[in-house]
C-alpha cells in the first residue's frame, strides 16, 4: 500500500501525530525495500514542497528480519541501536523512542486514519461487523487461481476470500491464516469461518494476525510446511533469552526428524511439553507465536502426524503449498 498510495499513509501519520502532539514522524523499511524507499522519499519531498505545516518526516531503515517488526525492535532501531526486542515491561506508549512516549502502528491503519477523516466513521462502518468494523486487506496464495493481495470486508466469511481469487485450484487439505505466527485450519472450516474478530476467536481460537491465508492443497502436508515455518522463525530470534535460543532451536531440530518420518521414540512428546515450556516464557511474543502456529499444526493434520510419527513416508512430502519461508539473514542494523 505504501508504495502505490504514499500520500495516503503519510497524511494518515500526520493526522495521528497531529492528534497525540507528536514532534516527529519515523517511517520504518527494510533495507531491502529499495522502490519503497525511493517512492517515499519522493512523496516526502512533494509535500516539503507544497509547504504544508507538518511535523518533519524521516526514514529509519533496517535489516530485514522476522523479529526487527517487532514493536519494542522499532523503538530500539529508531533509537540508534540494533533492531531487537528491548527487556522491558513497559509500553512504547509510555516509552519509546529516546525514552519518550512512542506510537507504533502499521500503513494500512494510518490508511485507513486518512480514509475516516475524509469521508466519516458512518462511511467505515458500512462494511465489517461491529466489533471488526471497516475492510482490510487481505494476501491469498497457495492453492488459489488468482493469488494476490485483495481488500475484503471484514464481515465476509473466508469462503467468499476465497472466491474472489477465483476459488481453488484442487480440493484443499487447509489452510494457514494469518502468517507465520497464524494458526492452521481444517478444509471444512474454509467455507463458513467468518473473518471478524469476534468470530474468529470463538469459532476456532484463531485471528486475523497480518492477514495472509495461504491454502494448502490436497497433496500437501501441513507437518512438513510447519516444520520449514518453523525453522526459519527458530533461526530468525535475537538470540536473547532461552525460550528461543535453546527452546525453539530444540523443537526446529526434533520437528526437522519428524517431518522427515524419522523421529526417535519420545520426539513427539518431547515438542508438545517444550511447546509449553516456552508459552508465555520469552523476553517478547516471537517464541508464542512460533509454537502457536507448530501447536495448530499438530492438532489440525494429526492424520499425517501419525504418519510421520510411524515412520512411514507422507504421501505430501516434496510438494509445497505456498512460497517457503526466506532464508534467514545475519545482521541487525
Amino acid at each position: 500500500m505504501i508504495a502505490l498510495r504514499p500520500h495516503l499513509v503519510l497524511d494518515g501519520a500526520v493526522l495521528a501525530a497531529d492528534t497525540l502532539g507528536a514532534d516527529d514522524i519515523v517511517l520504518y523499511l527494510s533495507r531491502g525495500a529499495k522502490e519503497t524507499e525511493q517512492t517515499l522519499q519522493r512523496a516526502v519531498k512533494e509535500r516539503r514542497r507544497a509547504g504544508q505545516p507538518e511535523p518533519p518526516i524521516r526514514i529509519v531503515r533496517t535489516e530485514h528480519r522476522y523479529i526487527a517488526g517487532e514493536s519494542s525492535a522499532v523503538v530500539q532501531r529508531v533509537s540508534g541501536g540494533p533492531s531487537k526486542p528491548k527487556f522491558t515491561l513497559q509500553r512504547s506508549a509510555e516509552r519509546g523512542v529516546n525514552d519518550r512516549p512512542t506510537l507504533v502502528q502499521n500503513t494500512e491503519t494510518l490508511a485507513h486514519v486518512a480514509m475516516i477523516a475524509r469521508y466519516g466513521s458512518d462511511w467505515f462502518r458500512k462494511l465489517g461487523t461491529q466489533t471488526s468494523p471497516g475492510s482490510t486487506l487481505m494476501t491469498l496464495c497457495g492453492n488459489v487461481k488468482s493469488p494476490g493481495v485483495y481488500e475484503v470486508d471484514l464481515g465476509a466469511r473466508l469462503g467468499a476470500v476465497i472466491e474472489a481469487a477465483g476459488g481453488v485450484v484442487s480440493a484443499p487439505a487447509g489452510a494457514l491464516l494469518g502468517g507465520y505466527f497464524g494458526t492452521w485450519l481444517p478444509p471444512q472450516l474454509l467455507q463458513d469461518l467468518p473473518l471478524d474478530v469476534d468470530g474468529l476467536r470463538k469459532t476456532y481460537g484463531a485471528s486475523f494476525g497480518c492477514g495472509v491465508l495461504a491454502v494448502l492443497p490436497y497433496g500437501g502436508c501441513g507437518i512438513i510446511e510447519a516444520a520449514h515455518i518453523f525453522n526459519y522463525l527458530a533461526a530468525e530470534t535475537a538470540g536473547q533469552c532461552g525460550p528461543c535460543v535453546n527452546g525453539l532451536g530444540a523443537i526446529a531440530e526434533t520437528m526437522n526428524r519428524i517431518a522427515v518420518s524419522d523421529a526417535r521414540r519420545g520426539d513427539l512428546e518431547a515438542v508438545r511439553r517444550w511447546i509449553e515450556m516456552v508459552r508465555g516464557r520469552g523476553a517478547c511474543h516471537h517464541p508464542d507465536g512460533a509454537v502457536g502456529l507448530l501447536s495448530s499444526a499438530l492438532t489440525t493434520f494429526d492424520d499425517h502426524l501419525r504418519v510421520h510419527t510411524s515412520g512411514q513416508r507422507c504421501y505430501g512430502e516434496g510438494i509445497t503449498g505456498f512460497p517457503q519461508p526466506p532464508a534467514s539473514k545475519q545482521g541487525w542494523r
